[in-house]
């Protein structure tokens, strides 16, 4: 499956951004689907994930409350709703795609076996 990150871009501190990762090749309802993220001279981190029925969400105690995960099989496409952002979220952000069924959601990026190309959040103070 081939991922594409998009909806990326400049806001200031509390606004809002909405990523979106739209699938091609393989229906998405197929993967789990997960966001990372990773800023200048840091490790990749874990964002938020969505089991493939949509109905389990998982989030980094960072975002946790300030982030939405969702996904339309329909369109193929997972969102990530991003609000009272911060300048600690400024990163690249990626989204990844599980194929393996695991009984609960990874949080790992070792487990993903699909990435997207990246898009740049930078949130200024």
């Amino acid at each position: 499956v081939q991922l594409q990150a998009s909806g990326g871009g400049l806001v200031q501190a509390g606004g809002s951004l909405r990523l979106s990762c739209s699938a091609s090749g393989r229906p998405s309802r197929k993967f789990a689907m997960g966001w990372f993220r990773q800023a200048p001279g840091k490790e990749r981190e874990f964002v938020s994930a969505i089991d493939r029925s949509g109905g389990r969400r998982y989030y980094g105690d960072s975002v946790q409350g300030r982030f939405r995960i969702s996904r339309s099989d329909a369109e193929n496409t997972v969102y990530l709703q991003m609000n009272s952002l911060e300048p600690e979220d400024t990163a690249v952000y990626y989204c990844a795609a599980d194929r393996t069924l695991r009984v609960q959601v990874s949080t790992s990026d070792y487990d993903y076996d699909f990435w997207g190309q990246g898009t740049q959040v930078t949130v200024s103070s």
